[in-house]
């Protein structure tokens, strides 16, 4: 898995590309999120339209960050699902819960605060 962090309009955003598994990509994962909660204090969007496949500990890991920025009154949220992620999330039904945005613009509003969600 490849990532790439940065800030824009207040809010961390990190890039990811290749695949989300059991193992290094999963952990890889976990702790750059980890250290986006501790070392920051706004929301987090997660680019994910170059994410070819997301297995169960993967989807673990992002319910289980998603649950703790919403518990510390922040904002998580996904941008661009591929088709696999998408359809993976409709069929666990957990698109209800994660704000998935297609535009760029109207997820970092939502993570800033500017618009409700």
């Amino acid at each position: 898995m490849d990532l790439k962090k940065y800030s824009e309009q207040g809010v961390t955003v990190l890039e990811l590309a290749g695949n989300v598994k059991l193992g290094e990509s999963a952990k890889q994962l976990a702790a750059e999120i980890e250290r986006v909660f501790q070392e920051t204090s706004g929301g987090l969007l997660l680019d994910v339209a170059r994410i070819d496949y997301v297995d169960s500990t993967g989807i673990g890991e992002l319910v289980g960050y998603l649950q703790k920025f919403t518990q510390a009154g922040r904002r998580m949220a996904l941008l661009r699902p591929h088709q696999r992620l998408e359809a993976l999330l409709k069929l666990t039904q957990l698109d209800r819960i994660f704000p998935i945005f297609w535009e760029r613009e109207k997820a970092l509003a939502f993570l800033s605060g500017e618009q409700g969600g």
